[in-house]
Formats: C-alpha cells, structure tokens, sequence
C-alpha cells in the first residue's frame, strides 16, 4: 500500500490542485514562492502538529469569508485535503481500510479519505463576531469576519477538522461523512507523515545546543538503541559509573559533612546526608556527550564544530530519515501502513556531486541492514538543485507553476500554482521535411538533454533557446544594451541548434514557460543542391528545421523576411521565435541592403563601423563599396579558417578593456525577441486551469 495522490482545495495559493506520488521517491520543483512549502504544509497541519492560520486559507476564500452573508445559502469556504491510496486487494492491508469501502460497487485498489477543515456551526461564528464588533452607526463594522478569527482562538474554536470516505464508482467519487473521532483514527492508522525542514540550523556558530550533531546523535539513542539489550548494557555501564562516582564523592565530602556535623545537623532524629551519583544513560548521552572527529592515523580528536556544514547537513539529515523510519517499523500497536517522509532542499551546503547521489544515499540508509521483505517508506524531496534532479527519473517529478486564476465570486484574478506531472509529458510526433522524429525519440531526447546538462529549466521564469555558443556568450552583454529589465529575472539559457528547438517546444507548452527562441535563418540555394548561399540571393530557402516547424507554409527567405513580429509571436504568446531579417543599412554614405544568415554576418553588417575603424575584426580588411563588403563577410564566416567563438571573445573583451568605448549594437531580431521576452515577463503570469 502505498500514497497515490492528494489533491488539495482553498490553502494559500493552492486554490485546487492535484499531486501523485511515485511508490518511492518523488520530487517537487518550480520557482521560487510557486507552492512547494504550502503543498507540504497542508499535508503537516492535518496530518502533524501543525496548527491552521486564517490565512492559510486562499485569497479567494479569504474574500468569501469576509462576503459572508448569514441569510444567504452560500456556505463558507472549507480547506480540503484529499488522500487516495493504492490498495492491494490480496494483502492484509485491505480488510484495515476496509472501513472507507462505503460503496461496494467502486474500485477497491484506490481508496480515499477526506479532511475537511470547516465551520463547525456557522450560526455560532456569526453571533460570536457580531458580538465582538457590532455595526455601527454607519452600518460597518470595525473589523471583518476574517479579522475575527485572525484573534487568538478563534479559528480552531469554530472551524473543526472533519473526515470522509472517498470511493471511485461509476457515479464519480463518492463521499461519505465519518464520525470525527473515527475519522482521525482511520487516518493515523494509513499513513505517518515525517518531516526534514530545511532549516536545519547546523551552523555551530548560530545554532542553539539542541541542533547540534550531538544532540541528533542522543534523540537516536533515545528513540531507537534503548531497547533490551541495548538498554541493559547502557545501564550495566551507568550503573558502575554511578557506585564510582558516590564512593568518589562519598571521600571528597567527608570533610564538608564533618562541619555540618559540628553545627548539629542532622541531629539524632534525622538521617544522614549522602551525595550519590544518578546518571542514566540518556542524560549521560544527551547532556554529557559531545561528538568529536577522531583522525586515524594520529588518532587527534577534533570537536564537531571542526567540520564542514555539508558533512554535518548530510550526516543530519541521514540521522533523521533513518531515525523517522525505524520508528515506524518500531510502532507495534496499530502502525500505519505506508510513512511518507518530506525532505525540504537537501542541497543545502552540499558539493554538487554529493547532491546528485543524495537520494540514492538516503535509499543506502534506509535498506542497510533490513529485510528484503519489510515496508519502505516513500520519499517526497522539495529542491531547487539541478543536480538533484540529475539523478531522477523524468517522470518522477512534480512541476509547480505559477499562475493567475480567476475567481468566479468577484471576477477578479488573484496569485495561485498548478502542479504538472511530468509522468504526463509526452512530446508531438514530428515532420518537418525530410525530418522524422517519433514521440518515443522525442521524449528519451529531452531527457539525455537535461540530464547532460544540468538543466535549471524547471525553477526558470523565462527560457532562451540559442542557437550555438557565441549566442549564449554574448546574450548577458545583449541583455543589458536591448532589454535590461530581464537581470532581474531568472532566465535559463539552453544552447540547442537550429535543428532542434522544436523538441523543446512542446514540454515548454506543458510547463507553461514563457520562452524566447534565437536561430539562423541558413539560407541555402534549393537549385544547387542545398548549398550555402546569401540571404539575399533569389530564391533562397531556409535549412533550419525549426523555423520550417513554426512557420509552416513556405520556407523562402524572401517570405520568411517579410513576416511582422506579430507573426512570431506564438503559442498564446508564450513563444517567440527570432532569426536574421533583411536589414536596411546606411553604408559608404548610401542606404543599402544587407540580410545576415548567421548571428556573425548580421553582427558584422549592424556593427560595421566598427569593423572599418578597426575597433573590431574578422580577419579581413573592411572594403568601402557595400557589394564588396557584403560579399567579403559572406565568404570569411562561412570559411572553416573563422572561429566563431573566439569572434565572440574578442567582442566581450573590447567592453572589458576599451574605456568609455562605443557599445556595439544588439543584432536587431534578438532585440526585438528580448524585449518581447522582457515585457512578457513584466505582464501577470499566464493564467492557468483550476485542476492540472
């Protein structure tokens, strides 16, 4: 048995939203303030100690609450969190949820139940704040309902946590109200929620006692080692210890008792006085053990302290996991049947190597020494590492994605997430002229790609597709001259081609990512066998795979050149698709017409004057008559002899060193993409479905 999926409804952001868990690890990403943290904490306030905020309720149910109207047949909103399991009909598992199979007609491998945090007597809530802040004479009130139960008490005094069964029928799902003591019974006996927090607090210069290494090392003893045999050699140990340390005082103070002996105490009706030793073995551990690194060949002993953060974070939380679980397996009266444990950002001072073997090392810890046969626990990791999901399973994880939702009650939009579950993604078959690529071939692509690349893609706000190195070289620099409202924002640069970006497009379109595509317009001349030609030479078309794929239609140059930029503005203006156009150039004192078919011709003819006063260079005297020019940039960027990433280097490094020089100018269709890209960006994020 084990945890399918929750969906949550109305906490924060989260305003109905769906999540499935894999039987062992799943892994949560997405921006920063997306929804991981509430996800989990819906999750920890009904099933852990946590207690509900008013404000932990949705924007949206914040303003119903407070539109509340006592006369009117609109309930007041609930916050719900539903938890489906995955039953196995044959195992002994079944007859305990048996209980939550109201339905006998629905499928009994996938069973639910409900929490619902709502208003236990409507009737009472009001009576209690119209009490509290009356109206006044001019018919409001000095603080709102929501006010109300902001105040100490309030909210846990009228909003009561109650439990349902939920049953897959052929009707939908079904649900039946529980009794809430055995509701909550019922639930404690599915699952078992632990949970590693990201503020570990393992700095020893911070950190109180209580963090530190050593008192991790005594909860574990405590916890898991003071059983039986582990119990009775501790206390054989103490013990001793005990009778030394009383015979030891016993000399000491036999000088101190001997004056207060003198002073008639005790007297003859009053028992002696004796100092004894009472150490047990937890507080010996606990209040009189240190951790000390113990180095083998000197045998020199340095305190816990001396270590790095990254050692003592991963030590820690391997402590932890192990310790969550073994409590667990230990609990031998009604134990739960599945343990989910939650491990917020692992990453934290941890090398990048050591993040992307983490949860392989904590599946170490887990199954070291136990039996092949016995239960494990399921892995729920929130990270902002590429590294981590280096090492995951495409399908393993869960994207959330900030969106604008509308709120049907008022017709406004407010802030919330969606979750995407990448076990979902499967890319479009795709055709593009001599070009076949299956679903299959597609989907094994993206994932080589991310894997190798240690891809940010899934905590970016925005994405740019380059087409090779010198664009991903020069688009900080390009970034700051055309379009500098995206430094503030969290871009992802992917250097992928001319033949490939269309790969991208579809998981861009699942995630729901803005993104900028920047290729070359490669022209070529369809009558001598695909040859590499001018941009301007009639009848030239384009070799670029991507552009045939998101202009369908034609791939003349001389067609291609003449679209508007709303053209490129694609799906539901989320893509922009960028290459070189036709330019008009003043040259030599006269207006010509200049068409790069790469970034480095087009950089070349926009920053010419440059180039002539020698401020730049390809290599090539910069001839006065534009054919000429335009004919020697031609023929030397496309010569093997030019290397385009050393072009790239020289044009960073005159920035760098020339003084109060002229900036070269952006290439014109990447600034128009960027400054797309940029307002983009600045606008609301795009709205998103309810349920995802």
């Amino acid at each position: 048995m084990y945890l399918k999926k929750v969906s949550i409804r109305n906490f924060r952001r989260l305003k109905d939203i769906s999540i499935d868990f894999e039987g062992k690890e799943t892994v949560f990403v997405g921006p920063n303030n997306s929804g991981k943290t509430s996800a989990t904490a819906a999750i920890r306030s009904f099933l852990s100690s946590r207690d509900f905020k008013v404000h932990d309720f949705s924007l949206c149910s914040l303003t119903a609450i407070n539109a509340y109207d006592p006369d009117s047949p609109t309930p007041l909103p609930c916050i719900q969190l539903d938890l489906w399991f995955h039953i196995d009909p044959d195992a002994i598992e079944f007859g305990t949820v048996f209980a939550l199979a109201t339905d006998l007609d629905g499928d009994f491998t996938e069973l639910g139940i409900r929490c619902s945090l709502e208003v236990a007597d409507a009737g009472e809530l009001w009576a209690k704040y119209d009490q509290t802040f009356p109206v006044k004479a001019d018919g409001r009130r000095k603080k709102t309902l929501v006010d109300f139960l902001a105040l100490e008490g309030n909210l846990k005094a009228h909003f009561k946590t109650q439990y349902y069964s939920l049953n897959n029928s052929a009707r939908g799902v079904v649900s039946t109200s529980l009794d809430p003591s055995e509701g909550k019974k019922t639930l404690r006996s599915l699952l078992r929620v632990d949970f590693v927090d990201a503020q570990r607090n393992i700095d020893d210069e911070n950190a109180t006692r209580s963090n530190k290494l050593s008192e991790a090392f005594a909860a574990y003893y405590q916890r898991n080692l003071e059983q039986a045999e582990a119990a009775e050699g501790a206390v054989a140990v103490i013990e001793q210890n005990n009778q030394n340390l009383t015979d030891h005082y016993q000399q000491h103070f036999q000088p101190l008792m001997g004056i207060i002996e003198d002073l008639g105490l005790p007297s003859h009706n009053d028992r002696a006085m004796k100092v004894v030793s009472t150490l047990s073995s937890e507080v010996a551990l606990r209040g009189s053990s240190e951790l000390f690194y113990v180095d083998a060949s000197s045998s020199h002993e340095l305190p816990e302290a001396y270590n790095g953060l990254g050692f003592k974070n991963l030590v820690f939380m391997a402590i932890q996991i192990d310790n969550f679980y073994k409590q667990w397996l230990a609990t031998e009266e009604n134990r739960p049947l599945c343990q989910m444990i939650f491990v917020e950002e692992p990453e934290v001072h941890l090398h990048a190597q050591v993040q992307q073997t983490f949860i392989k090392q904590m599946w170490k810890v887990l199954t070291q020494g136990a039996c092949a046969d016995e239960s494990r626990p399921q892995l729920t990791v929130t990270t902002h590492s590429s590294h981590v999901l280096d090492a995951v399973d495409f399908s393993k994880i869960r994207y959330f994605r900030r969106v604008d939702l509308d709120d049907v009650g008022t017709g406004s939009t407010y802030p919330g997430s969606i979750v995407k579950s990448l076990k979902e993604f499967r890319p479009d078959e795709i055709k593009v002229g001599n070009i076949e690529v299956s679903a299959d071939e597609a989907l094994a692509f993206l994932k080589k790609y991310l894997r190798l690349t240690h891809c940010d893609l899934f905590f970016a706000d925005a994405v740019v597709l380059v087409e090779g190195a010198v664009e991903k070289l020069l688009l900080p620099k390009m970034i700051d001259l055309s379009a500098g409202g995206l430094n503030s924002k969290y871009l992802t640069v992917l250097e992928v081609g001319g033949a490939y970006s269309m790969r991208f497009s579809k998981l861009m379109d699942f995630l729901g990512v803005p993104y900028l595509i920047i290729t070359d317009i490669d022209s070529v001349n369809p009558a001598e066998n695909r040859k590499g030609c001018k941009a301007t030479e009639a009848g030239a078309v384009t070799s670029n795979a991507s552009i045939k794929y998101f202009f369908a239609g034609s791939d003349l140059v001389s067609d291609l050149t003449t679209k508007a930029d709303v053209d490129h503005i694609q799906a539901d203006n989320m893509r922009f698709v960028a290459y070189q156009k036709k330019l008009e150039i003043e040259y030599g004192g006269a207006v010509h017409s200049f068409h790069g078919r790469t970034l480095e011709e087009t950089f070349v003819y926009e920053n010419h004057e440059l180039f002539s006063s020698g401020a730049l260079s390809i290599g090539k005297r910069i001839p006065a008559d534009a054919a000429e020019f335009h004919d020697v940039v031609w023929k030397r960027i496309k010569s093997s002899t030019f290397k385009k990433t050393e072009f790239a280097m020289d044009v960073l490094a005159r920035d760098s060193n020339v003084e109060g020089a002229v900036p070269w100018k952006v290439p014109q269709y990447i600034a128009v993409g960027l400054r797309w890209l940029e307002g983009r960006l600045n606008d609301q994020p795009v709205k998103g479905e309810q349920n995802a």
